[in-house]
């Protein structure tokens, strides 16, 4: 075990047993011209070799308010000197339209309350991941060093083909089922409209039995549902989920006045579905160019991040953001700045990684910072297995995993 994974395990050891509240810190809460919140958490002590973490959180539709999460290594990235922060993003659902525009306030925001920083390192999970990525790109920060992402969107916006597909594939299956049919579309749902998350469920479940135990489901929603599973890989227990997603977080998209502003960025009508009853009977959408450009624009990952090193994870089965999002990534990135982890899971979930392989992916990352070589998949499941030994696992990060290509699960545009 290297000197400096023994002074991790120390530091990690120290703060389980004292708690984050031993390390004295100064906090700045403030809200940007933009509107969005932030909140910066400065151990005492700091000067700007120490740098400072930004912390980019998943997806939500709620309005942006104060910022209470600034990410799950936060204790630790404290003890290790630190300066921490995150913004609330200006906008809710895909906020990646006026992202970068937030972590430049937020950075400014930190140097008129702490100081410049030396380096920066962007940290981010789910949609996170996205706006982590399409800041190292296109974001206007100095001094940005490294970047870790688990679970990351880091495909961009190819994941609303995923979502556009399940809607319409959905219509497809279910729409001859009065008490499943939900409203709205490809198109969104319209202004005013009163459906709730719990009637999409419902609705979902009259379809197909997703929610009864199978041996109360009928032949036709086995049918539905074997169906809409095989025309999407997607997991059953993501069905509900994802059809939550493709229903209220595409209509936000559509028509948000901040973002496609009613447009039609997202289309299918040159898609091949693989089943000559689905091509024959699905609704054909075609995207617009204007919106559809503008959407790709926020964003499509062009792999130009410089001489950032980059470590990002995914587990192998999630249903919400898809371990093809990886595939796409590492298409672009220049591999000597990219390593990808993928933990092989039993059940599948959305970033259910267990703490171990999180701080394993951090602290891995700061090895390779502070001059270590660029680490493996295997370097990154050894350093989580020497971390397992002192504070549990599991560790689950296969070396061997072969990412499937995004192909395979979005079906092409065009």
């Amino acid at each position: 075990m290297s000197q400096s994974l023994k002074r991790i395990l120390f530091a990690t050891l120290l703060v389980a047993f004292v708690g984050g509240a031993a390390f004295a810190q100064t906090d700045f809460e403030g809200q940007t011209a933009g509107g969005a919140f932030y909140k910066i958490t400065v151990p005492n002590g700091w000067q700007p070799a120490d740098g400072l973490v930004i912390w980019n959180h998943g997806f939500s539709l709620s309005p942006p308010g104060p910022v209470s999460d600034l990410g799950p290594l936060v204790d630790i990235q404290l003890s290790e000197g630190f300066a921490v922060a995150a913004s609330s993003y200006r906008q809710a659902g895909w906020a990646l339209f006026k992202t970068n525009q937030d972590l430049e306030a937020l950075v400014a925001a930190f140097e008129a309350n702490v100081g410049v920083p030396d380096h920066i390192i962007l940290t981010g999970a789910s949609l996170g991941g996205a706006v982590t990525g399409f800041a190292l790109e296109k974001a206007k920060l100095d001094n940005v060093s490294g970047a870790f992402m688990f679970c990351g969107a880091v495909a961009g916006s190819r994941n609303w083909d995923g979502a556009f597909d399940l809607r319409l594939l959905y219509d497809t299956v279910c729409g001859n089922i009065p008490e499943a049919t939900i409203a709205g579309g490809a198109t969104g749902l319209e202004k005013n409209s009163v459906l709730t998350p719990d009637a999409v469920g419902a609705a979902v479940n009259a379809c197909t039995g997703v929610d009864l135990p199978k041996k109360k489901r009928t032949k036709a929603q086995k049918k539905n549902l074997k169906k809409l599973i095989d025309l999407t890989g997607l997991p059953e227990s993501f069905i509900q989920t994802d059809m939550g997603f493709a229903t209220f977080g595409l209509t936000d998209l559509i028509h948000d006045k901040g973002k496609l502003k009613g447009k039609q960025g997202v289309g299918n009508d040159s898609v091949d579905y693989g089943d000559d009853d689905i091509n024959d009977s699905i609704e054909r959408i075609p995207a617009k160019k204007k919106p559809a450009r503008k959407l790709g624009k926020k964003y499509t990952p062009s792999g130009k991040v410089g001489d950032v090193k980059i470590i990002s994870l995914h587990t192998d089965k999630d249903g919400l953001v898809i371990v093809e999002n990886q595939s796409e990534y590492a298409s672009v990135v220049p591999a000597d700045y990219l390593t990808v982890g993928i933990v092989v899971e039993s059940t599948p979930s959305h970033c259910g990684f267990s703490a171990t392989e999180v701080l394993a992916g951090w602290e891995t990352l700061r090895q390779w910072l502070d001059g270590a070589p660029q680490p493996s998949a295997a370097g990154l499941q050894a350093n989580c297995q020497a971390l397992e030994g002192l504070i549990g696992g599991p560790c689950r990060i296969d070396p061997n995993f072969v990412i499937p290509d995004m192909d395979g699960r979005v079906r092409p545009r065009g």
